[in-house]
């Protein structure tokens, strides 16, 4: 790929994207509004489906209002009632289609045995491609979409941490404080995953490639942020941030190898060098100190933690599966071209 236009920047708010299709655009409209045309309902019709383009570019417009917001929004909307019922009656028809599919999945009834599980799953699919027969294309294919979530990487899962208590939180706090660099901006991971993208030549604008990404890209974003949002599915957060961390550390070993093989630039190979580290810790910390004593003092939280664990496996499958869709094709999932440009 070549490297596309800095803006915007790393730091700076971007501006709303493109509608794609009725609803996305009355959100977006919504958004935009002055305080005097904000509009006091959204209309949504019925027949959404959960998994298209138009609710999963609506709910991200949504959720970044919680985030670093819009450059061109009218007004500070980021509680307006209007957009509010809109996003929570999307994140319902989302969330009751993740739980559909996660009630789908064969393995371990309890939590603990389902990241027990976890952690010794050999990576295959996206992952393993990447490492043995990966072309420089694909992983940066692969980047551009990660990027929708690693440079906002943590941020979702510290939705929690006001509603942890006692250990969980004390653990789960200490996790985030290496997500975020120890203290070190450089150190920060999004940080990390900025210089990345720089040395593969690729934007490195927060949210950049938001107008490339199809909806598959968009709905792991979009779990967290649901989850993370509301705090009754705080237990979903931690299982969902315990599976990630659970996996992590095999998965980035498996990418730097690829990383490795390609002769990729050290910025590239460091953001992974860093996961495989800092992960092996934070596998044990996420499961027997975060999950553990979170259902100690929450037992009622299990089903909760358990379908955090089966959501995240969920979106990552379908995303895995966009991509071997995309590559075995000799196309590319984000829209690049042969020659590896954005259009």
């Amino acid at each position: 790929m070549t490297r596309q236009t800095q803006t915007p920047t790393r730091c700076a708010q971007r501006s709303l994207p493109d509608p794609r299709g009725p609803v996305s655009q009355r959100i977006i409209e919504a958004i935009r509004a002055a305080p005097v045309d904000a509009p006091a309902r959204i209309d949504l019709p019925d027949d959404l489906d959960p998994w298209g383009d138009e609710v999963q570019l609506a709910l991200l417009v949504c959720h970044e209002l919680h985030y670093r917001g819009w450059s061109d929004a009218g007004r500070d909307c980021e509680w307006d009632p209007a957009i509010i019922a809109a996003r929570i009656r999307l994140e319902d028809l989302f969330l009751a289609a993740v739980g559909t599919e996660a009630d789908s999945l064969l393995g371990e009834e309890s939590a603990d045995t389902q990241l027990g599980a976890l952690a010794r799953v050999v990576p295959s699919g996206v992952t393993a491609h990447l490492k043995r027969h990966g072309t420089e294309d694909e992983f940066n294919d692969y980047f551009a979409a990660r990027s929708i979530y690693h440079l906002k990487e943590a941020d979702p899962h510290a939705w929690a941490i006001p509603r942890l208590s006692r250990t969980a939180k004390a653990a789960f706090v200490a996790v985030e404080y290496d997500e975020y660099g120890a203290g070190r901006g450089d150190r920060v991971h999004q940080e990390l995953f900025a210089e990345l993208l720089s040395a593969m030549n690729l934007d490195d604008g927060y949210l950049a490639y938001l107008d490339a990404a199809p909806a598959v890209v968009l709905a792991p974003v979009n779990l967290m942020s649901c989850l993370g949002l509301r705090r009754s599915r705080r237990g979903a957060t931690v299982g969902h941030f315990a599976a990630t961390e659970m996996t992590s550390p095999v998965g980035s070993a498996w990418l730097l190898a690829g990383l490795d093989r390609i002769d990729a630039p050290e910025p590239a190979r460091l953001f992974y060098r860093e996961h495989v580290e800092a992960d092996a810790v934070h596998e044990l910390v996420m499961r027997d100190e975060v999950v553990a004593s979170l259902l100690a003092d929450e037992p009622s939280l299990h089903d909760d933690v358990l379908f955090g664990i089966r959501a995240l496996q969920v979106v990552e499958g379908r995303l895995d599966a966009a991509f071997t869709a995309a590559w075995d094709s000799g196309e590319s999932l984000m829209g690049t071209n042969r020659a590896g440009q954005l259009p």
